[in-house]
């Protein structure tokens, strides 16, 4: 059974985080941190999927995909990446990261994929690290 893919964005509001489907309409969720905001939007899910107006995607076999805007990520894990340390596994210098932190400006797509490879470079280093 082929299964489709249900693209979930998780942004930061002014008061929460937020989570919405990007590709279903009218499911949604939100929360005081990232975490919050998926379970909500789970919890959404299963009780739109229980409806009798479930919309067509949700009715069939579907993964979930998370996503963050890039102002969301720098934001929720500003505490896990500091500045200097985004700007060493980047090469993106920390003021531009922190006019992208703040709103003041917003990443063109060459950025955020230079940003994506780094995490992701620094996440296949991490699993293949074994501490002896």
């Amino acid at each position: 059974m082929n299964s489709d893919v249900l693209q979930i964005v998780i942004e930061k509001s002014s008061d929460h985080y937020s989570a919405y489907a990007e590709n279903v309409t009218g499911v949604y969720g939100a929360g005081n941190s990232p975490e919050e905001a998926k379970k909500n939007i789970l919890e959404a899910i299963t009780h739109i999927v229980k409806s009798d107006d479930c919309p067509k995607e949700l009715q069939k076999a579907y993964t979930l995909h998370f996503q963050y805007d890039t102002q969301s990520f720098l934001i929720y894990y500003s505490t896990v990446f500091s500045m200097p340390a985004l700007e060493r596994l980047t090469g993106i210098n920390q003021k531009q990261l922190h006019h992208y932190c703040s709103g003041l400006k917003k990443p063109r797509a060459d950025k955020k994929r230079k940003i994506q490879k780094a995490l992701h470079q620094l996440g296949a280093e991490l699993q293949a690290l074994e501490l002896v």
